[in-house]
């Protein structure tokens, strides 16, 4: 198992099938850089063009169409003092009464404690001044290299991932990523240092961020959506508009997941009943162009099989 270390040069504003920046084996781990949404690197330049520009694609050797890209975050970590956020709530989340009352949102900056690991609002005399809140880091967008030869925009989101801003995809996680291309071709950026659930105002707290992480596979183990683990959680991934499209998708993948002989080997009416009282539902983001929603179950409810 080798690491690579890669500073980037380039990035790009859509997930496909770009030229590799690196080429690695199953199992290598990777150490690199991303810029913000914004394309502002650590030290607050303009590196690439705005629009969650992605570091990569990286070309993992072996992988093919059917085959499942393991993911594993191993740290990610902001890289300057300051992040940025909108400061309005996104029309599509209030009443349509409501909007008409919105007033104009603008970027707002927050200080970066990488010591304490907090975050604080640049605020001199506003009420939540004082307000300090834990970090808690992930990558709003991140995905593998869509199928036929498609290279989609990274404010949107489908079965390969992309811009899905969920905050459960944290150092720590394992992700599990469908692949459709030679080399699956994995993809990230986005970085946010905060978010609540749903991205309500646009962005987290949008910085650059360093990070180390692993590629592997699961060779010709096929899944549909996105799928991660958590020490005490495995999660489904379904991202659409409507909302409730979303959900059909990441409960589909849930279900799968459990009946599947990689994975559960529950029956459906096993998987069902356990689905039934057990289910827990995380809305990822209500503002890009594809909705997310996520569908989780506590590994304690679980049979003793390991996920595969």
């Amino acid at each position: 198992m080798a690491v690579h270390e890669l500073a980037p040069s380039r990035y790009w504003n859509t997930i496909g099938s770009h030229e590799p920046v690196l080429t690695v084996n199953d199992g290598d781990r990777i150490t690199t850089s991303t810029v913000d949404a914004r394309g502002w690197d650590r030290h607050g330049n303009s590196a690439a063009m705005a629009g969650n520009p992605m570091t990569g694609p990286f070309y993992v050797k072996g992988a093919e169409p059917g085959d499942t890209l393991v993911v594993r975050f191993e740290s990610i970590v902001p890289n300057r003092e300051w992040a940025w956020s909108m400061d309005v709530l996104a029309p599509n989340v209030v009443d349509p009464s409501y909007v008409p009352k919105l007033p104009k949102a603008e970027r707002k900056r927050w200080k970066i404690n990488t010591e304490s690991r907090t975050a604080q609002p640049e605020l001199e005399s506003d009420m939540i001044a004082g307000l300090q809140l834990p970090l808690a880091p992930f990558f709003g967008c991140f995905g593998v290299a869509p199928a036929l030869g498609q290279a989609i925009g990274t404010a949107t989101s489908g079965q390969y991932g992309g811009n899905m801003d969920y905050r459960g995809f944290g150092a720590c996680e394992t992700i599990y990523l469908p692949v459709f291309v030679q080399g699956a071709l994995f993809h990230l950026g986005d970085g946010h240092a905060v978010q609540g659930d749903g991205e309500i105002v646009g962005t987290g707290l949008e910085i650059s961020m360093d990070t180390t992480f692993s590629l592997s596979l699961l060779k010709g183990q096929t899944i549909g959506w996105p799928r991660g683990e958590s020490e005490d959680s495995i999660f489904t991934v379904g991202n659409a508009r409507p909302l409730e499209q979303a959900l059909q998708h990441a409960s589909t993948e849930m279900l799968r997941w459990l009946t599947d002989e990689n994975g559960y080997g529950l029956s459906v009416q096993e998987a069902s009943q356990l689905m039934g009282q057990c289910v827990e539902y995380e809305v990822g983001n209500v503002f890009n162009p594809a909705y997310t929603m996520v569908c989780k179950m506590k590994k304690r409810w679980l049979p003793s099989k390991k996920a595969k």
